[in-house]
């Protein structure tokens, strides 16, 4: 009986001897290398609404939650009825305008020709009385008659910039009516996915009504939280890499394009050291458009992971590291020599843009 205990003993011992070893060496081979540094977060992105720049009824919906736009896409239109009349009557207004504009062109062509008719008869009556066959009296008439000619031209052709000024305000007014028009039609202004439908057709809304939210894709980022030693080595456009709890076998080549300037989690009063290493900065990696384009459909925000940063520029990352997701556009990595890492993957399912913030990794 003892004996057998014995073994048992002894085979427990190996095997959590075993587990143990394995977990050493698991840590071992995780661990980072000197020159670099880690912290948990989340796949994010910036989250735009689509929204109505004047009151009007919504006409149609042309997408649905989960869809992908891109940027012009038409996503929805508003009702435009009332629009339409309005505009009608400023073309209208602008032909009226132009009628006039046309009549006086006519005027001015007449007084012309009067002026010019008067002019010649001035000229005559002139050199009639140089010889004195004409009387003073008839030249005096000839010669108010030319200036009153001069002056009804100069009317006219202030009449004729008067009415040119109202064509452009009747334009002005009818381009100013089509460009409210043109705002009735929403379109995206980023790629990404329609989050939320906040609207339906045939609701009314307000100025700046919400129809739609999307999940700007072009734009993913993960904040982590470093400590005071780490955050003050690292530099503003420094490698980073975004490793996915449900994809760890890949790294996504990132950016860090934000460090805080202020530290975070900072107790009243930093009397002691320990006190001071609670100090934590907030740091942004960003992953730049040419590696999400050609994994964008599969991006889903709100997946958790490891955001690394490389505080040394001459250390080399490990190759667990420097794996690309399938699919993403590789590019040679300056320092190591290796393809550099893609885009982030598909993941869980979408959650909001802007989640709480990550609790920082110890």
């Amino acid at each position: 009986m003892k004996g057998r205990t014995f073994w048992v003993l002894a085979l427990a011992l190996l095997a959590g001897g075993g587990v143990i070893g394995w977990q050493s060496y698991q840590a071992r081979l995780n661990a980072l290398p000197p020159g670099f540094a880690a912290g948990n977060g989340r796949v994010e992105s910036v989250q735009v609404d689509v929204t109505t720049k004047e009151p009007g009824r919504v006409e149609t919906i042309l997408v649905h939650e989960g869809d992908m736009v891109r940027v012009g896409q038409i996503v929805a239109k508003m009702d435009t009825v009332t629009l339409q009349a309005e505009l009608a009557r400023a073309q209208a207004d602008i032909a009226q305008e132009e009628a006039k504009a046309l009549e006086v062109e006519a005027d001015i062509a007449q007084a012309q020709s009067q002026l010019k008719l008067a002019e010649v008869e001035f000229a005559r009556e002139r050199n009639l009385l140089a010889r004195k066959a004409t009387s003073r009296e008839d030249y005096d008439i000839k010669e108010t008659l030319a200036k009153t000619r001069s002056a009804a031209l100069d009317g006219e052709k202030a009449r004729l910039n008067t009415a040119r000024k109202s064509v452009e305000a009747a334009k002005a007014e009818a381009a100013k009516i089509q460009s409210r028009i043109d705002d009735m039609t929403l379109k995206s202004t980023v790629e990404g996915r329609v989050l939320y439908r906040l609207a339906e057709e045939g609701e009314v809304l307000g100025s700046g009504g919400k129809v739609l939210s999307l999940v700007n894709l072009g734009d993913v980022y993960m904040e982590i939280y470093l400590p005071a030693q780490d955050a003050v080595k690292a530099k503003l456009g420094a490698e980073a890499r975004i490793v996915l709890d449900v994809a760890p076998e890949y790294a996504a080549r990132a950016k860090v394009s934000f460090i805080a300037p202020e530290a975070q989690f900072t107790p009243k009063e930093v009397e002691t050291r320990s006190e001071r290493d609670k100090l934590m900065f907030r740091v942004k990696l960003s992953v730049p458009p040419e590696r999400i384009l050609p994994v964008i459909e599969r991006i889903k925000t709100g997946i958790r992971g490891v955001g690394y940063v490389r505080l040394d520029d001459s250390a080399v990352w490990p190759e667990r590291l420097d794996r690309p997701f399938p699919g993403a556009a590789p590019a040679p990595t300056a320092a190591a020599g290796k393809p550099e890492s893609g885009g982030v993957a598909e993941g869980q399912a979408a959650t909001a843009s802007r989640p709480e913030t990550p609790a920082p990794r110890h």
